[in-house]
């Protein structure tokens, strides 16, 4: 009997409490205005949920409200009459910007900002012809952003909207989408610290920095230390508000004791590995010693200086050896006219595309980021593999000599069979390392 009482009231303060809870969720900021009361009346019932996602905000903590946000700036093409009031559907920069302004500046001069720029790529002519546009749109332009298009009404082309991606080329000319890192509805600053916030755009086969980054020791220690991570933290600088691990943003953007926090992701990377041959930025002194900066927090200066001479020397490997001779090869076939113009309507474009697009990346985006298994198996190894395996053959097989000047270099030497010497050496290395 004792237990059935005991269960009864157990469940009777479970659901009060519960009532509570969904009773205080209901309860709008005091100072809200009243306009933006009048979207929550009706927004409470109609999207419940992105309601609470702003009543747990710091938008709403400052009494930033929907009409706040939402109400429309007089140069936007993309507004329409609602219940009285102007409305924006989309929160662009532009409107972001109207209480961040720093920040609006430092992301439009970022490369993020300049995503769409890929539109007449290499990649988007894989995604809007060799495969299908629905693919782009669904694909491609959902990270780098697309060309939004308004119609009327409140209403736009269902080809380029709903869209998120980070370098989206709005109706009112700004470039970005601030939710694409920071989240609608709740704008939170710990969700665009975290590893996977970026993981929406930078995994897969060709830029697996998510993946490179779950490997390395700091996604380690994030993981095994989320809960000291003080991820709410303003302004969150790293070794006084957090010490336990970095994240992407620790590094490329957030606050250091030396540095405040910048939103444009490019001011701390010294060298750029997206193309097929990596080139250093300009201004990379500076950009270096920036995220120098970042690391000398948690490493010793001997330390940070060893891993960037391993960087170079990696970057240099792979530029010297694989990427400048495949080009200088490919160069070749299409001035003697035994390529065509058009984009991979041959087997060897699509070998070359792959080497430096998917494995040529994730072998210099591994040591950059100290994932070893992608700078050696998912990198080296098959960039290796593909450049004596598939690329040499393909490209002789097309135009007999166009490899030799490059085969003669002493990097390829190994391919005419080692000396003797060489041989014995290799298997003394092995006995002394393995007692053997």
């Amino acid at each position: 009997m004792r237990v059935a009482i005991s269960l009864v009231l157990l469940v009777c303060c479970s659901v009060a409490n519960a009532q509570s809870k969904a009773a205080a969720s209901k309860v709008s900021p005091a100072k809200v205005s009243v306009e933006g009361q009048a979207c929550l009346d009706c927004h409470s019932t109609s999207t419940p949920g992105i309601v609470q996602q702003w009543r747990e905000s710091s938008h709403a903590k400052k009494n930033v409200d929907c009409y706040s946000c939402h109400k429309a700036n007089e140069n936007d093409p993309a507004t329409f009459e609602h219940y009285g009031h102007r409305i924006a559907v989309i929160v662009t920069p532009n409107y972001c910007g109207r209480c961040h302004a720093k920040e609006l500046a430092q992301f439009a001069k970022s490369h993020h900002a300049a995503a769409t720029q890929f539109i007449g790529s290499l990649d988007n002519m894989l995604g809007e012809v060799v495969e299908g546009g629905p693919a782009a749109a669904n694909g491609c332009r959902q990270c780098h952003g697309s060309e939004v298009k308004y119609l009327k009404d409140g209403k736009f082309d269902p080809n380029t909207w709903p869209n998120s991606g980070i370098g989206r080329e709005n109706p009112d000319g700004s470039k970005g989408s601030c939710a694409a890192c920071h989240g609608r509805h709740s704008f939170s600053s710990a969700v665009a610290r975290q590893p996977e916030n970026c993981g929406k755009c930078h995994l897969g086969p060709d830029h697996p920095q998510l993946e490179i980054y779950s490997e390395s020791k700091h996604g380690i220690q994030f993981r095994a230390n989320i809960n000291k991570m003080n991820l709410d933290a303003q302004p969150w600088v790293v070794g006084k508000d957090y010490s336990a691990a970095p994240t992407c943003a620790t590094c490329h953007m957030s606050a250091t004791p030396n540095q405040p926090v910048t939103h444009d992701v490019g001011d701390r990377i010294s060298y750029t590995l997206r193309p097929a041959i990596s080139i250093k930025q300009k201004d990379w002194e500076k950009k270096r010693a920036d995220m120098q900066d970042v690391c000398s927090n948690c490493h010793a200066s001997g330390w940070v200086g060893n891993f960037y001479q391993q960087y170079d020397n990696t970057i240099d490997l792979y530029n010297e050896k694989f990427a400048k001779p495949a080009k200088s090869i490919m160069d070749k076939l299409y001035a003697a006219n035994k390529l065509t113009k058009t984009p991979f309507d041959e087997k060897l474009e699509w070998t070359y595309y792959e080497m430096w697009h998917h494995q040529g990346r994730r072998a210099r985006m591994g040591t950059a980021m100290m994932g070893p298994d992608y700078t050696q198996w998912h990198g080296f190894y098959e960039v290796s593999k593909t450049f004596y395996n598939e690329f040499i053959p393909e490209a002789e097989a097309l135009m007999p000599g166009v490899t030799t000047e490059v085969m003669n270099s002493p990097y390829h030497q190994w391919t005419k069979g080692l000396t003797k010497e060489q041989i014995q050496q290799q298997i003394e290395f092995y006995k002394r390392k393995y007692n053997q």
